[in-house]
């Protein structure tokens, strides 16, 4: 495959693009240049799901995953098989998917329909099961103003009742080699260059001759930079291809977590081993944001509201970066720096995160805070880790985000409890101290005041739910 060209099958059958612009999207591409306009434009920003498109890929897990079009860029399709809404009905006989729905009236105005149906597609493909809470999940990122949700529901419950159809395989293109690409033979007719490394050296010594590229990981974050803020990129290095660099490996300690590695495929590690870490990501955007965007590029990109860092930085959790062919090991606390800033030089990048095993004893606890339920930024993060020798605080690591230009830990809410008594009065005296930990700002999605009284609040509800089976027990006898 020439080195130019991005190969993939749509709806089966091979394409080849030539010579595109690297950001290109696939939405744009699909509606523009194939004329497949069931794929919709709606939020352009991977929240509404009008757009999602299923993608197969014997390199993911699960192989089947809804994805927006919206922000995937066109080359980070190369290699894979692409389904669109137009591929499901053959010979006029409509998809089970599609049948249902029809069946159980889960369309009105018919806006939002494909994707559903395409949402409603990788989940049959992939098996799944069709309870309500399960369906919730999958479905969370498409938005209806129309049905109420309820005869979506009801047929997606029937979809696997009906007679099953011959599918498109998991038959994939061969991948171009567009790593071969110099700054002086762009990939597009523009400036904009585009790699594509397969190695953790190659991405390395990319990298380190580009240090000013972009590092194109899921691209739910810079993919709003194109499509939103209508900046232009010049250099792309796109890590979805670098071997390992997805990898989720359990060690003798801890589980390492490669910095390419989706939200999907790291969210049952981290869940057996921190349940309430998977009930964190379970509310991370939507089935389609948590299969494209990667815990790396959610710490690597440095927000201050960021789910991520906050639990990991109270479990202890290190940071390994890469630059050339040397590693350091850094704690994850101290990656970041300053509002926009991190412990990181030109040509470094995130290369894998480490979360260590629960320490005996240790009681854990995250809480999201947010307007929605589900795929909702955070105006609050809090986490919690502590150990008892019998009532005394034997460790305690407390951290926050969106309660600072960082996230970061309350240092002196810690010091509050640290060797002190399980006690209500010491939990206290901590929700107080962090008054002095930080200096919330206000913004559109909390006031500073919001912000402070519920960081005190989990604090209080961490301790509440600690105490619970003791506080009833003397309830029980009092």
């Amino acid at each position: 495959m020439a080195r130019d060209t991005v190969s993939f099958t749509l709806n089966g059958a091979l394409v080849a693009v030539q010579n595109p612009d690297p950001t290109l999207t696939l939405l744009n591409w699909l509606r523009t240049n194939r004329a497949l306009t069931g794929t919709k434009e709606g939020c352009t920003e991977g929240d509404c799901g009008a757009c999602t498109i299923v993608i197969g890929d014997p390199d993911r897990t699960p192989h089947w995953q809804a994805l927006n079009a919206c922000i995937a860029f066109l080359p980070t399709l190369d290699g894979k098989s692409v389904i669109t809404v137009e591929g499901l009905a053959k010979d006029g006989q409509l998809h089970p998917v599609q049948q249902a729905l029809i069946e159980h009236h889960g369309s009105q105005c018919g806006f939002c329909t494909p994707g559903f149906v395409m949402s409603l597609y990788a989940h049959y493909r992939n098996h799944g099961a069709v309870d309500d809470d399960t369906l919730n999940d999958i479905l969370a990122g498409n938005l209806c103003r129309c049905t109420g949700y309820a005869p979506i529901i009801r047929a997606a419950k029937a979809m696997f009742e009906y007679p099953k159809p011959e599918e498109i395989t998991l038959a994939t293109a061969q991948k171009s080699e567009m790593l071969n690409l110099t700054m002086t033979d762009p990939l597009s007719g523009t400036e904009k260059h585009y790699f594509a490394p397969q190695s953790l050296d190659e991405l390395a010594t990319l990298y380190g001759q580009y240090p000013q590229a972009v590092i194109l990981a899921g691209s739910t974050d810079v993919g709003l930079w194109v499509t939103k803020q209508r900046k232009v990129l010049e250099v792309l290095i796109d890590i979805g291809r670098v071997e390992g660099f997805a990898r989720v490996e359990k060690t003798r300690d801890g589980l390492i977590i490669g910095a390419g590695a989706s939200y999907t495929h790291a969210h049952a590690a981290l869940a057996q081993m921190y349940p309430a870490l998977g009930e964190l990501i379970r509310r991370i955007g939507s089935t389609q944001i948590r299969n494209a965007g990667t815990i790396g590029g959610n710490i690597a990109n440095g927000s201050p509201i960021g789910d991520m860092p906050p639990p990991f930085i109270a479990l202890g959790a290190e940071l390994i970066l890469r630059i050339g062919d040397k590693t350091r090991r850094i704690a994850l606390e101290d990656f970041f720096v300053a509002y926009g800033k991190q412990d990181r030089a030109p040509g470094e990048f995130v290369e894998a995160v480490f979360v260590p095993d629960p320490a005996p004893g240790q009681r854990f606890m995250v809480a999201k805070i947010s307007k929605r339920f589900d795929q909702d930024i955070s105006a609050l993060c809090g986490a919690f880790a502590m150990q008892l020798d019998g009532t005394k605080v034997t460790s305690i690591r407390i951290a926050y985000g969106g309660m600072a230009g960082i996230p970061a830990r309350a240092t002196e809410a810690e010091t509050a409890l640290l060797d002190k008594d399980w006690s209500e009065v010491h939990i206290r005296t901590a929700m107080t101290a962090l008054g002095d930990d930080f200096t919330p700002m206000s913004d559109m999605r909390a006031s500073a005041h919001y912000r402070l009284q519920a960081a005190q609040n989990l604090l209080w509800k961490f301790w509440l739910d600690d105490k619970a089976p003791y506080l009833a027990r003397e309830v029980r006898h009092g």
